[in-house]
């Protein structure tokens, strides 16, 4: 059996996986950038990122990063334990996003990231509490609905080669651009350009991984005209340069 509550270290080595089981990531010190189904952001102290079963997800940490990691065992082990409180769980387990930790939750997870978490008995009841803590309806803050993320990202990838600017993705949306960029920061942890750009460099990722394209072709597809532009963003984004990206065949 996995353990529930692990503390984990992350460098510029990218980590690209899916699991059968939610699992959540709050950031203790340094920065990883994160992304969940193509949903770019980064996990800095006092804020966590939700990864829900099954999701495919990216991260790594250039400068290196120190997270708490809660991996919920099942949806058998939410209900047994949170009682009261396992549909908010739920509800905030099946959302892949980024948000905020206020000063009482911060100190919890600075709490158990201290603690005995090899213990079994500190462990399973430290996530409990910290599942339980997080019930606060803040999903609910950016204004009910929210940004229509399939149809942005389908824009983005049918049109990653030619520039993007925030009032495209606010038309797909049906907003204004100031509208989107500050919906974009509350649910997103980041600006509208930002998830453009962190969408674009994982697209190129693929096509690095799982296709014989050549780098500059990949960069014009994703909306570099110079290769050295790309292999630099590249290289801030993942770490390593283009080449390393490659699948070794």
């Amino acid at each position: 059996m996995r353990p529930i509550l692990t503390l984990r270290h992350y460098s510029h080595d990218l980590i690209v996986h899916s699991h059968d089981h939610a699992q959540l990531v709050f950031g203790l010190s340094g920065a990883l950038d994160f992304e969940v189904e193509g949903r770019g952001s980064q996990v800095v102290q006092q804020s966590f990122v939700v990864v829900p079963a099954g999701a495919h997800h990216a991260c790594g940490s250039p400068r290196g990063s120190r997270c708490l990691v809660l991996d919920v065992p099942d949806d058998e082990w939410i209900g047994q334990c949170l009682g009261d409180h396992a549909d908010a769980s739920r509800r905030l387990l099946d959302n892949n996003t980024r948000l905020p930790l206020d000063a009482g939750q911060s100190q919890l997870v600075s709490w158990l990231a201290g603690s005995p978490m090899d213990d079994p008995v500190i462990a399973q009841q430290g996530a409990v509490l910290l599942l339980a803590s997080l019930n606060g309806g803040r999903l609910e803050t950016t204004g009910g609905r929210r940004l229509p993320y399939a149809a942005l990202n389908a824009h983005i990838d049918q049109y990653a080669a030619y520039p993007l600017q925030v009032a495209d993705l606010a038309q797909v949306a049906g907003l204004s651009s100031a509208r989107l960029h500050a919906r974009f920061v509350a649910e997103c942890g980041q600006t509208p350009m930002e998830y453009i750009r962190s969408r674009r460099l994982h697209k190129a990722l693929e096509l690095l991984r799982d296709s014989q394209l050549a780098i500059g072709e990949i960069a014009h597809r994703v909306g570099y005209s110079s290769q050295s532009a790309f292999a630099a963003a590249v290289q801030r984004e993942f770490g390593v340069p283009p080449g390393k990206l490659r699948q070794p065949r």
